[in-house]
């Protein structure tokens, strides 16, 4: 009698061991359903925005990435050392890098990803004096010649 319940759980045992074996083969990835995609290679990106003049770092700009040929974009701010670091873009592809600090010029420049890891450095210039059509100019402001006086004639 205990021998016949031994060779039962024995074969108990076997039978799950099988099982487990046929349902670790059926999660392999190369056998996966037709919708799955292997998501391409990404790129880990770090831009550090500094001051122009003396090179402190800016704290909360928005670095703005937009993805040249996807709709939408993604947006980080930096942190007090002015660094931003992004690791989901797609190696290879183009973005369009954009950088917003409040009392500073926008910067935005176009890069390609061909690098597992890329850093940028970014400085930013305070603004400069605005173009305006209607704020005089120094040739607007001279005053017209007056008209020559007649010259008198003789009596």
């Amino acid at each position: 009698m205990l021998r016949r319940l031994f060779s039962f759980t024995l074969f108990v045992a076997v039978l799950g061991l099988l099982a487990s074996s046929f349902a670790l083969q059926a999660q392999d990835a190369s056998t996966r359903g037709r919708k799955f995609k292997i998501p391409p290679p990404t790129a880990r990106v770090e831009v550090t925005v500094l001051r122009d003049i003396n090179g402190k770092p800016i704290e909360n700009a928005a670095v703005i990435f937009h993805l040249v040929g996807d709709k939408g974009n993604m947006e980080l701010k930096t942190n007090e050392d002015g660094k931003a670091m992004i690791d989901v873009l797609p190696l290879g592809g183009m973005i369009e890098l954009q950088v917003i600090a409040k009392g500073f010029q926008t910067y935005g420049e176009d890069f390609k990803i061909d690098k597992a890891e890329k850093s940028f450095e970014v400085k930013l210039k305070r603004p400069g004096e605005q173009y305006s059509i209607y704020k005089k100019t120094g040739s607007d402001t001279e005053k017209p010649a007056a008209p020559a006086a007649p010259a008198s004639q003789p009596k």
